[in-house]
């Protein structure tokens, strides 16, 4: 957990859920505002992710929603995103964004190490905080196969875009981090345990 500004950024877990309808309005809500195409979750998508320690949301030191990202793996764990990266307008400009794609990324990174994490933005400050991780511009050929993934742009406004290029480009930029040995935040050992715990459950 990171904590600053009386905002505490942490991994999301089953106690959590009670915000998820609150994310997904907020979700809904810029998606309005930035007339920009945000893939479509469901309660039960994101309380999932909380669940299985794959998401990081923020909170006010007074319990209110700040931000919230997840995580998706594809193709066997061999391509990892960060996805939903969203910050109440309340709390915007206070470095909320950066300390939870810090968390996100080093979770991914923590969890699958050999794994390539990539990005689809067309937001200008999500392509400055992957950079700053050491992602690189890539073509949308260098990203993952697995039609899971794709389906996820169903829900999207500029998805007729995707569709007419044959996949080939679209509105977002597509980024890549090939595997190295930093990190920006350290993943607390009671959050490791958990995962440990989860993935002995998942070999049962």
């Amino acid at each position: 957990m990171e904590q600053d500004n009386d905002i505490s950024v942490l991994v999301a877990g089953s106690e959590h859920e009670v915000y998820v309808d609150t994310i997904l309005d907020t979700i809904a809500q810029a998606a309005k505002v930035r007339g920009t195409g945000i893939a479509r979750r469901t309660h039960e998508y994101l309380a999932k992710k909380m669940q299985e320690a794959k998401a990081v949301i923020a909170l006010s030191a007074d319990g209110r929603f700040a931000g919230f990202s997840y995580i998706e793996t594809w193709e066997q764990q061999q391509y990892v995103t960060t996805s939903g990266l969203i910050v109440h307008p309340d709390f915007r400009g206070l470095g909320v964004a950066k300390r939870i794609k810090n968390l996100t990324f080093s979770l991914a990174r923590t969890r699958w190490p050999h794994a390539k994490i990539f990005s689809l933005t067309s937001g200008a400050a999500v392509m400055k905080m992957n950079t700053e991780l050491g992602y690189q511009p890539v073509t949308f050929a260098d990203l993952t196969d697995d039609e899971a993934f794709w389906r996820g742009c169903e829900g999207c406004v500029n998805v007729d875009i995707l569709k007419r290029t044959d996949r080939r480009y679209c509105i977002c930029t597509a980024m890549l981090f090939d595997p190295t040995e930093q990190l920006p935040a350290k993943i607390p050992e009671s959050v490791l345990a958990r995962i440990r715990h989860l993935e002995e459950l998942e070999q049962d």
